[in-house]
């Protein structure tokens, strides 16, 4: 199989890019390699190596720069490479960074999915389209756990376009035969991650003695979901027939408060201290919690692996051995 990753350069891309690779398939990368985050806060380059050292290695994996919002450049690169599936990771992707840099967010999160779709349906060989979505399109959980079918009702730009990018992805489908998979990853988390999520953001404070910051007890819950996990999920929607033309949450399963998280880094770097504030009042985030991944364990036999705490065992060691600090 010929896979080509928008994205594929990214936290969650390059995880499913070397787990594909080890399965003997071709691979194809296609990445813009923008950074949103303060350079003076950012270990993107550093990080890049790391996460893509072995994929190009001995050429395993090919790699593209491009733009998704470049819709003639991306449709020539792709009718000169045929795959037989496309993965669109592509995005901006983190929402507070989405709000901010609201007109970018909506050029790629959501023209440039229409780009993506417009290319695939030009391609022949394309027999299956899988578009990275987001827990975020559900907005405020209307029960724990959330399932698929459940209101989608999001609260900021990111999950506005990720939901916009499901319903035009489904209409793609109808009008063009167009086979595809939507997934639903939450908080992922785990080595080489450089967008600033709460998990990196209180790892690296941990190790430089900042104290991590709770808002309102730190009883806000996430699913976190280990990256190497979320790749599995992603590998098995993108093989298995059973996941034609289906939506399924990829997650852990789990919610675990943010006072879980901070609790599990102080006993690998008991040094850490917590502290407890208020929320800013201008801060608005949807109240989230699991995702039910029943679903996908039926259809696609998905077992997630990693608990938080080996979730985050694993990659505060990897920050550790890195020397990224």
């Amino acid at each position: 199989m010929k896979v080509f990753l928008t994205g594929g350069a990214g936290f969650i891309g390059s995880a499913i890019a070397r787990k594909l690779l080890s399965q003997g398939e071709e691979v194809i990368i296609h990445d813009a390699f923008l950074s949103y985050i303060d350079p003076l806060e950012s270990n993107y380059e550093k990080l890049l190596k790391l996460r893509l050292g072995d994929i190009t290695a001995d050429g395993k994996a090919r790699i593209i720069r491009g733009d998704i919002r470049h819709k003639g450049r991306l449709l020539k690169i792709l009718r000169e490479h045929n795959p037989d599936a496309v993965i669109h990771l592509a995005a901006l992707p983190i929402s507070t960074v989405s709000n901010v840099f609201s007109e970018d967010a909506m050029g790629i999160n959501l023209n440039g999915t229409v780009n993506v779709l417009e290319a695939v349906r030009e391609v022949p060989s394309v027999k299956r389209f899988i578009f990275a979505s987001s827990s975020m399109v559900y907005g405020d959980f209307t029960r724990e756990p959330a399932e698929e079918d459940d209101p989608k009702n999001p609260i900021d730009v990111y999950g506005g376009t990720k939901l916009s990018g499901e319903i035009l992805t489904k209409v793609f489908a109808r009008q063009y035969g167009i086979t595809y998979t939507i997934i639903r990853p939450s908080a992922v988390y785990g080595p080489t991650d450089v967008n600033r999520r709460v998990t990196q953001i209180f790892v690296e404070n941990a190790f430089r003695g900042k104290p991590l910051v709770l808002h309102n007890g730190g009883l806000s819950k996430l699913d976190f979901t280990y990256v190497e996990d979320e790749a599995d999920g992603f590998i098995l929607a993108l093989k298995s027939k059973k996941a034609e033309n289906e939506t399924f949450n990829i997650t852990r399963g789990e919610g675990r408060t943010l006072k879980d998280m901070a609790e599990i880094i102080k006993k690998h770097i008991p040094e850490t201290k917590i502290e407890y504030k208020e929320a800013p009042r201008d801060e608005k985030r949807p109240e989230r919690g699991a995702l039910s991944v029943a679903k996908a364990k039926t259809l696609l036999g998905y077992n997630p692996k990693f608990s938080l705490e080996e979730g985050m065992a694993a990659y505060i060691a990897f920050v550790k051995k890195s020397g990224i600090l």
